[in-house]
C-alpha cells in the first residue's frame, strides 16, 4: 500500500494555518525541522489525505494544502482507516501514527465558512521514528512492523482532592508501575475530579482518537454521592465486559466484606478495556492481580489477532 507526498507544510506559530515548502527535515522524535508542532511528544507530524481535500473542495470549499494545519498531504492513502501503530516509510524517514482525528477546541475560519472542517475526523498524528527528508513527490509507503505494538494503556485518577491539590495521588503511580512492570506502554495520565463530563469526554477521547488496549481507573466507585466512575464509563461503553468486575469484587470480598459496596465495571469500547479499580493503592494492587495475566489474551482477542478462545491448558 503507497502514495504519493502532494505537499509538505510548515507553520512558525501554533493555530495558524501551514504552507506547503515542497521539501523539509523529518527529525527523530521530533517532528518537521521548523514547524511549530514539532517537539517532544505523541503529535509531531500530521497528515491528511488528499482525496479528503479534493473531495472537500468538491463542495466549493476551495482551500490550499496546509490550511487545515496538517504537515503532509499525500495521495493514495486513507490515514484515517488505518489503526494507531500503523508504520509509513518515506525514503529513510519512518513514521508512527500515534493518534486517529482530534479535538476541535476552537471552530477555524473553514468550519464558520462551510459549516464542517475535515481535519478532526480525517486527520491523524504520528511521531518520527527515524530521521529523513521528506519532499512532493516522494513515495510514501505502509511498512510492516518487526513486532506487534506493544500493550499501550492509559490511568486515570478521580479525586476531588487530588485534583486540587490537597491530598497526594498514590493510587495512579502504582498502576503506572505495576503496568510498566509487565511490559505496558504508558501513553498518558490523567488526574481528574468527580466530575462525570469529564471523565466521559477523556474516555471517548482516548478509546477514539489514542486507542489504546487498556484503561484503568482509580477511584469514584463507592456510594458517595460524587462517586461517578462507573456511571461515566458504562455511559461510554459500546460493549460489556462484567468478568473482570465481578472477578475483582469475589476476590476482594475473600479479603474485606465492604468490597460488595464496590460499584466499579468493566467495558468496551472499540478496541479499548477500560476497567474500575477502587481508590486506595492496596486495592489497586490486589485488583490487578485477579486479570492482569488474562490481558494479553483478551488484548489479542480486541486487536483481531485469535480467535481460540479454549481454556490455556485446552482441556
Amino acid at each position: 500500500m503507497q502514495g504519493t507526498v502532494r505537499a509538505v507544510c510548515l507553520s512558525k506559530a501554533r493555530g495558524t494555518e501551514k504552507t506547503n515548502q515542497d521539501r523539509a527535515q523529518l527529525r527523530t522524535d521530533w517532528g518537521l525541522v521548523g514547524d511549530a508542532h514539532a517537539g517532544h511528544w505523541h503529535r509531531q507530524v500530521s497528515l491528511l489525505s488528499a482525496d479528503k481535500i479534493a473531495a472537500f473542495n468538491a463542495k466549493g470549499a476551495n482551500v490550499q494544502p496546509g490550511a487545515f494545519g496538517e504537515n503532509l498531504v499525500v495521495e493514495g492513502l486513507d490515514f484515517r482507516a488505518m489503526p494507531v501503530g500503523t508504520r509509513l516509510r518515506c525514503g529513510t524517514a519512518l513514521l508512527e501514527i500515534t493518534q486517529i482525528g482530534k479535538e476541535c477546541h476552537t471552530h477555524c475560519a473553514i468550519y464558520h465558512r462551510m459549516g464542517e472542517c475535515i481535519m478532526p475526523h480525517e486527520g491523524v498524528f504520528a511521531k518520527v521514528l527515524a530521521d529523513g527528508e521528506v519532499a512532493v513527490g516522494d513515495v510514501m509507503r505502509v511498512e510492516d512492523r518487526p513486532a506487534p505494538l506493544p500493550f499501550q494503556a492509559a490511568v486515570i485518577t478521580l479525586s476531588d482532592r487530588c485534583a486540587a491539590g490537597e491530598r497526594e495521588d498514590k493510587s495512579g503511580p502504582v498502576l503506572v508501575e505495576r503496568l510498566q512492570q509487565n511490559g505496558y506502554e504508558i501513553i498518558e495520565t490523567l488526574l481528574l475530579p468527580d466530575d462525570r463530563p469529564a471523565l466521559e469526554k477523556e474516555l471517548r477521547r482516548l478509546c477514539d482518537q489514542r486507542q489504546p488496549d487498556l484503561i484503568l481507573t482509580t477511584g469514584g466507585t463507592g456510594f458517595s454521592p460524587r462517586d461517578i466512575t462507573p456511571e461515566a464509563t458504562l455511559a461510554v461503553a459500546q460493549r460489556q465486559a462484567p468478568g473482570i468486575a465481578e472477578a475483582i469484587r469475589a476476590a476482594s470480598l475473600r479479603i474485606t466484606p465492604r468490597a460488595m459496596l464496590g460499584r466499579g465495571v468493566s467495558v468496551i469500547r472499540g478496541k479499548t478495556l477500560i476497567i474500575n479499580l477502587p481508590g486506595s493503592p492496596k486495592a489497586c494492587h490486589e485488583s490487578m492481580d485477579v486479570f492482569l495475566d488474562q490481558m494479553p489474551h483478551a488484548f489479542t482477542l480486541l486487536r483481531g489477532a485469535v480467535t481460540d478462545c479454549a481454556r490455556p491448558d485446552n482441556h
